[in-house]
């Protein structure tokens, strides 16, 4: 196979303190999970499942059975630490338990509004 027909495409796994970058040369019909295998990142990081971790092309979510481009960038993403919901939720009970937030509506706290 002649290397105009193989695709050059990286595989991205970001950790808090680094990002490997594994780049790779597939074959045009390779999916997201055969070029992740092919990579190495998966025994470097023996702590990615691709069972439950999301992967990405370029920040959108794809599929493992996905097809790619030439010179797209697949990235493994972490489970979130948190979640951002519920540090909303917390930081707004938070705040009415301080008088910081109306405790009725959750909003600011109107200091003209007539209180009954």
């Amino acid at each position: 196979m002649s290397e105009e027909t193989l695709l050059h495409v990286e595989v991205v796994y970001p950790l808090p303190n680094e990002q490997r970058i594994f780049n790779c040369v597939v074959k045009p019909d390779s999916t997201v999970e055969d070029i992740i295998r092919q990579s190495g990142v998966l025994s470097a990081y023996p702590e990615i499942d691709l069972a439950t971790n999301k992967v990405g092309v370029f920040s959108r979510p794809v599929k493992l059975d996905a097809q790619v481009r030439d010179g797209d960038r697949i990235e493994i993403y972490r489970p979130l630490q948190a979640d951002p919901k519920e540090i909303r939720r917390r930081r707004a009970e938070r705040a009415k338990q301080e008088g910081k937030a109306d405790p009725v509506t959750g909003g600011r706290v109107d200091s003209q509004r007539k209180r009954s």
